[in-house]
């Protein structure tokens, strides 16, 4: 029995020390903004994001718990928005996807951050970046399949 006990207080200790060394990948950068997918060289004159519709039906083939059947899909032209005191391309994204359950969530708008005219990452407040924005239908989204 106390071997058993040492074995799983071993085991939990190494996986605490997993959990925190994969938690400080997480952190900020030195500059204080969020940890992005690319190399955010700091350029104010950004590209213009080519393929920022396939990309973004990539990125949500991965995002969404279940891509299959996503409704009420719709997107806005890229615009330059200053987000985290750069200026960057943002891409409004409007979508209904099925929860873990199976039923729908109601439609939630996001803004889809663009650096060197890569995607980088989902704004989980898409308020300010995405007010006023001009949606149009986005059928790719609605097509996804696993």
């Amino acid at each position: 029995m106390k071997q058993l006990t040492l074995r799983i207080s071993s085991q939990l200790a190494a996986i605490l020390l997993l959990s925190i060394s994969l938690a400080g990948c997480l952190t900020s950068d030195e500059g204080g903004g969020p940890t992005t997918f690319t190399d955010d060289r700091g350029v104010a004159n950004q590209p213009f994001p080519d393929r920022y519709r396939e990309q973004i039906v990539a990125f949500m083939r991965t995002y969404l718990n279940n891509p299959v059947g996503v409704r009420e899909a719709a997107i806005a032209d890229p615009a330059q928005r200053t987000v985290g005191g750069r200026l960057r391309y943002v891409v409004c994204v409007r979508y209904s996807a099925k929860d873990t359950d199976g039923n729908y969530r109601p439609a939630r708008e996001r803004g889809v951050l663009f650096v060197d005219g890569r995607l980088d990452r989902i704004l989980e407040s898409a308020a300010e970046p995405c007010a006023g924005a001009s949606y149009a239908a986005f059928p790719e989204l609605e097509k996804m399949a696993r």
